[in-house]
């Protein structure tokens, strides 16, 4: 694990109570290189951590997104706690230097998720509709596609991008599984189409573990691919 990754996890784990920390473990966690238009845009380092007991019990999953916009650096931290197995979202924060700049909070209350959103156009409060198939899935972040790994041909997920203020509903496709080029190593993977119900298609590569080899997004130009598991 490099140190990139350490350092996320010692973030983690002061945003977390004591009595998860003694349970939790890590079930992923590396690096994606990003690329916008086809040139390279930066790197995501993300933690995704299972810790808690009986109600308590909850997947959490950060990262630092550090991307070049517009000529400008941008950085992305986003903190996603869900409801295991299926990877609900409960509570999500995300703050965003550079291009954009952005302080948002949001948390699950009842059938709603309510929102306190700061940037440069002022303050807002905003309210979206919590399913109980919601996931978060926010722009410019690989690893949250991690929680779409169980998502079966022809089920759907209600999506929330909450840096976006969007709300889509997601639809799988078929498993197909094959093999994916990670750098100079070729590794088996399993490509899912993911189908938006506006249309949009999102590409996700997943290994047998479930990890996010590659996110492919084209309509945002958007790639990114592991490099941690890269030998």
């Amino acid at each position: 694990m490099n140190i990139r990754v350490l350092v996320l996890l010692s973030v983690l784990s002061a945003a977390m109570a004591p009595d998860a920390l003694a349970q939790g473990i890590v079930v992923d966690g590396g690096q994606f290189a990003v690329k916008i238009d086809g040139r390279a845009a930066g790197t995501e380092d993300f933690v995704i951590r299972r810790a808690g007991l009986g109600r308590e019990d909850a997947v959490f999953a950060n990262g630092v997104v550090s991307l070049t916009v517009n000529g400008s650096a941008q950085e992305v931290r986003p903190l996603l706690r869900t409801t295991p197995p299926d990877g609900t979202a409960e509570s999500y924060q995300v703050d965003v230097t550079g291009p954009d700049a952005m302080d948002l909070r949001l948390t699950r209350a009842g059938r709603r998720y309510v929102a306190t959103i700061s940037s440069g156009v002022g303050d807002e409060d905003r309210e979206f509709q919590a399913r109980a198939d919601t996931r978060v899935v926010e722009l410019s972040v690989a690893h949250h596609y991690y929680f779409l790994r169980d998502l079966r041909a022809g089920r759907q997920a209600h999506l929330l991008e909450p840096r976006s203020r969007r709300q889509v509903t997601l639809t799988a496709g078929e498993s197909i599984e094959e093999d994916l080029r990670l750098g100079p190593n070729t590794v088996p993977a399993r490509r899912v189409e993911f189908t938006s119900n506006e249309g949009d298609h999102r590409t996700v590569w997943f290994d047998r573990q479930g990890r996010v080899l590659r996110v492919e997004v084209p309509s945002r130009a958007y790639v990114a691919e592991r490099t941690d598991l890269v030998g």
